[in-house]
């Protein structure tokens, strides 16, 4: 039987804003950087490095911070569909 659930645990979330202060808070890849040691990496994009490996992140996506310290990129029209801020 299908049945319905709802996450309880909350997160910490922060929006991306581009900036060097978060490529390094949250050791973001470079695609510039990272290209010439991978070539499946895009040299235009930045990439988050998450649990399940390392996912495109832009300007304006969220990153949030689960209860283990973990982090990973919420695009903004996903995470202001499923998150609400605790007040």
């Amino acid at each position: 039987m299908l049945k319905e659930y709802r996450k309880t645990a909350t997160i910490k979330a922060e929006q991306f804003d581009g900036s060097e202060e978060m490529m390094k808070k949250y050791h973001l890849i470079d695609g510039r950087d990272a290209f010439r040691f991978n070539s499946h990496i895009d040299p235009g994009k930045v990439y988050i490095v998450t649990l399940e490996g390392n996912f495109e992140i832009n300007t304006s996506d969220w990153i949030a911070t689960g209860v283990n310290d973990e982090h990973w990129a919420i695009a903004d029209e996903i995470f202001k569909k499923t998150y609400e801020e605790v007040k």
